[in-house]
């Protein structure tokens, strides 16, 4: 029977011939995932089920990256008790302090996933994985703490959307706006629980960024993965990174979907997702001139280098506005390094931007760039939902690294082409 990438790698970890959307499965999974907020009731569920051992050191990660470099005592003591148990357990790919970065960014960059993975992940943007072509998708912390002692888990078969990019990319549209004008198209629970697979033409020409802001929002659809197959550009990526063997797998040219949604990316400009759900999209064109009090580029959406020397081609002998906190947090250490090494913190620094460590920060309203009230907020960020970068009566306006940039010189959301 013809299958979906979703239901291949599904049943080939079910020890399956093939698999039915619907159908309930206990699959191995790969790689369990835990951060510095979920991990701590991960733990407690695990030693309350009488486990005493994980099902395997090396599939078991936890990074600490939500509230660190720790911002008061209260997560201090949520990383020493996850700490203390990565050392017990003799876990293998534990990432603190100056080894550590966003986890959805520093995983692929480590080549700890690869294409075919099955992946669960206590963090609803998991999903991120499935630009390596790898079945991803997030879980709560008492299904993580059932992952860590089995190695298996729980779940039915999502049926699949086909999403084909069609057409020419517009000057300065990424995968961010890609995204950002599905999830306007469909909606927050258009995809709900079901595999985005997104292919054609317009993704096959997108680097591996790109792909990860697509598959990072999935999830704001209500899907349960987001997969783009892996091609030429997946493996050159992943095979300079991993350390095992991997098989990446294909849908059949006659496998079933709900639908195939065909998208003109001719017609996509830059994108803004207004307040309060990503569903919000609108041409940048169509924004008008609202004000604005920071600026973040960032997070596990768009974090990366790629990102960075997007802004700073944009910002180069400009000013952020005086009215405006700019805040560049590159995702990992190495993005960090590649950022100073190729002299972009410079031209951020000269421009009076403020450069973080890496942290997932202000993005869930931890840290680094909270928000008072009446305060927007224009975010490469994947979340815009009342209160999530801090006062309920902030705004959060979400968009890709150039609209964000551009938003910063002008003091208002503004579209890049008037830099």
């Amino acid at each position: 029977m013809a299958m979906t990438i979703a239901e291949k790698i599904l049943a080939a970890h079910s020890s399956k011939k093939e698999v039915r959307p619907g159908e309930f499965i206990d699959p191995k999974i790969d790689i369990a995932l835990g951060n510095d907020i979920t991990t701590p009731l991960a733990i407690k569920e695990f030693r309350k089920a009488g486990a005493k051992k994980v099902f395997d050191k090396n599939k078991v990660v936890l990074v600490m990256d939500h509230f660190t470099p720790n911002k008061d005592i209260k997560s201090a003591d949520q990383v020493k008790f996850i700490r203390t148990f990565a050392k017990e357990q003799k876990i293998v790919n534990y990432f603190e302090g100056g080894n550590c970065g966003v986890e959805h960014a520093l995983l692929p960059e480590k080549g700890i996933v690869l294409p075919g993975d099955l992946v669960i992940g206590a963090d609803s943007h998991t999903c991120t994985y499935g630009a390596l072509g790898a079945f991803a998708t997030g879980v709560g912390s008492t299904d993580l703490a059932a992952a860590m002692a089995t190695g298996s888990l729980w779940m039915k078969v999502p049926s699949s959307i086909k999403f084909v990019y069609k057409g020419k990319l517009n000057k300065w549209v990424g995968g961010k706006d890609l995204i950002l004008y599905t999830i306007g198209k469909i909606g927050v629970d258009g995809a709900l629980y079901k595999s985005m697979e997104m292919t054609g033409p317009v993704i096959e020409k997108l680097g591996m960024s790109d792909r990860f802001s697509m598959s990072n929002m999935a999830i704001e659809a209500g899907a349960k993965c987001g997969i783009i197959p892996a091609d030429k550009t997946t493996l050159e990526y992943v095979r300079k990174k991993a350390k095992r063997k991997f098989t990446a797998f294909e849908s059949d040219w006659n496998a079933q979907y709900d639908i195939v949604i065909e998208i003109d990316c001719s017609k996509i400009d830059p994108q803004v997702s207004f307040p309060s759900l990503p569903s919000n999209a609108k041409s940048v064109k169509a924004a008008g001139k609202i004000t604005i009090d920071q600026v973040v580029v960032g997070s596990c959406t768009n974090g990366r280098i790629e990102d960075f020397r997007i802004a700073a081609k944009l910002i180069k002998g400009k000013k952020v506005n005086p009215n405006v906190r700019m805040l560049v947090i590159p995702a990992t250490p190495l993005i960090y390094g590649q950022a100073l090494k190729e002299g972009l913190f410079e031209i951020f620094l000269n421009a009076g931007a403020i450069i973080s460590p890496p942290t997932c920060g202000p993005c869930l309203g931890g840290h680094m760039g909270i928000l008072a009230e009446g305060e927007r907020c224009v975010a490469t960020t994947n979340r815009n939902f009342v209160g999530r970068m801090g006062h309920p009566k902030s705004e959060v306006y979400l968009a890709g690294p150039a609209v964000a940039t551009a938003s910063a010189i002008k003091g208002r959301i503004a579209s890049p082409e008037e830099i």
